[in-house]
């Protein structure tokens, strides 16, 4: 059974247990930055015949050129035309509520005029070509597929480049339906460190994006920290995380079942449950050792919780904030009886899910926020991915005749304050006698 750690508020050494607790830092090592740096190399150097030579050494396939490992459209929509009818409902309903939900977010162009006729403003527009990471092996995530493909395509983006790993040469037909219904331009089965590098700089077949979104393995985020600057990456993803505050009046097997909901992720995710309610605490960790024999990934869920899990004891909700705030978690669940109340006094958190019917797991799929979202307390200066990351801004200045004239006296004394006399003087050429 689970040896979850407890915690309480009122104890002298809380916030040092809990920054232990906290604590999390990426396993890329010596080793992996190496295997990643020569990876980018070869790629950056070889192109495509790297990218076939790595693929059938970490993917143990044996295909001879980059044209075994594209997917066509009329594979994608094969795949959507073939899988359960339940499923590809299932996919189009929470595509349609991303959409919905998405289209919110678009920022639009906007300019104003001054006085003197001077206009300012802000033009926006959508990146060219984004790449987008879906991960295989382990697992296959159709729903990290729509989370990631339908903002940029909201956003306006023309080509959207996806590239997912298939071990064994094994396609998962719920990730090439979901590539369909959202709308990727190109597919290629490729994955790990050479994918991102092939993304990064281009290949003979592989275009060379803009930005490179989706989660990976340590390989695949050691690899966009690495080309970061020649392309943009959406952010370095830590270990999923979810954090309930609960008043003691929400069902205890629910909230149990809400903490596995993360923890079954991975050893490394992190579960935390906070009440000023103890009974409570000792309620759910009951239902907890009754619900864990039920699990199918019960060894890693206990993992986890054993590892990086807690029950944390305080006061009133009012210190169950102050912790949220400085755990800034990715999933934050208020299951409480106001939500809404408390809600605003939260400062950092990837995702609310307010009220004791809200389950993460909802946010995962189909409410329509997205699932990409800020870990590892990143959330005290990061937001959601969404349609806004696909997205980019140029400032628009146009100076009438007056304004030019007005702004240059403004220009020129700074410029010559700073003895850049070019600066100064462009600008004193306009101004008016």
């Amino acid at each position: 059974m689970p040896d979850i750690t407890r915690l309480d508020y009122q104890d002298s050494d809380f916030w040092t247990h809990l920054d232990q607790l906290l604590a999390w830092e990426s396993v890329s090592d010596d080793k992996v930055n190496s295997v990643v740096r020569d990876v980018l190399h070869d790629v950056r150097k070889r192109g495509d015949a790297a990218l076939v030579e790595f693929t059938n050494r970490f993917d143990r396939t044996s295909v001879s050129s980059m044209a075994d490992l594209t997917i066509d459209a009329a594979r994608l929509e094969k795949a959507c035309n073939t899988i359960p009818a339940a499923q590809k409902q299932a996919l189009e309903l929470a595509a349609e509520r991303l959409r919905a939900y998405h289209q919110h977010q678009r920022m639009e162009t906007w300019t104003y005029t001054e006085a003197d006729g001077t206009v300012l403003g802000q033009q926006v527009s959508a990146l060219d070509r984004v790449g987008v990471y879906v991960p295989g092996g382990k697992a296959a995530y159709p729903s990290s597929v729509l989370m990631n493909v339908i903002p940029a395509h909201v956003a306006g983006v023309q080509e959207i480049i996806m590239v997912v790993p298939t071990p064994d040469g094994v396609l998962n037909e719920l990730v090439l339906a979901a590539a369909h219904i959202a709308g990727v331009s190109k597919v290629f089965t490729i994955g790990g460190a050479q994918a991102v590098a092939a993304l990064a700089y281009g290949t003979e077949t592989v275009p060379q994006v803009d930005k490179i979104v989706g989660p990976g393995n340590i390989y695949v985020a050691t690899a966009k920290s690495m080309v970061f600057g020649r392309v943009g990456i959406d952010m370095i993803a830590g270990p999923s995380e979810i954090l309930v505050v609960c008043d003691g009046q929400t069902d205890p097997d629910w909230i149990a079942m809400d903490l596995f909901s993360q923890a079954e992720h991975d050893e490394d995710a992190q579960s935390i449950l906070i009440s000023p309610d103890a009974a409570f605490l000792d309620q759910v960790q009951a239902s907890i050792e009754k619900l864990l024999p039920t699990m199918e990934r019960s060894e890693i869920i206990q993992t986890s919780l054993n590892g990086r899990g807690a029950l944390v004891r305080v006061a009133n909700l009012e210190q169950a904030i102050e912790v949220t705030n400085y755990i800034a978690p990715e999933h934050l669940e208020l299951s409480v009886a106001d939500p809404q109340a408390l809600a605003p006094q939260v400062r950092h958190a990837g995702a609310i899910f307010m009220g004791r019917y809200t389950a993460e797991a909802l946010g995962d799929y189909c409410a329509g926020p997205n699932h990409v979202l800020p870990t590892s307390r990143t959330a005290r200066f990061s937001s959601p991915l969404g349609v806004y990351d696909f997205q980019k801004r140029s400032s628009l200045i146009m100076c009438s005749a007056d304004g030019a004239s007005e702004l240059g006296k403004t220009a020129s004394i700074l410029a010559r304050g700073e003895g850049l006399t070019a600066h100064a003087r462009s600008a004193e050429f306009r101004i008016k006698e």
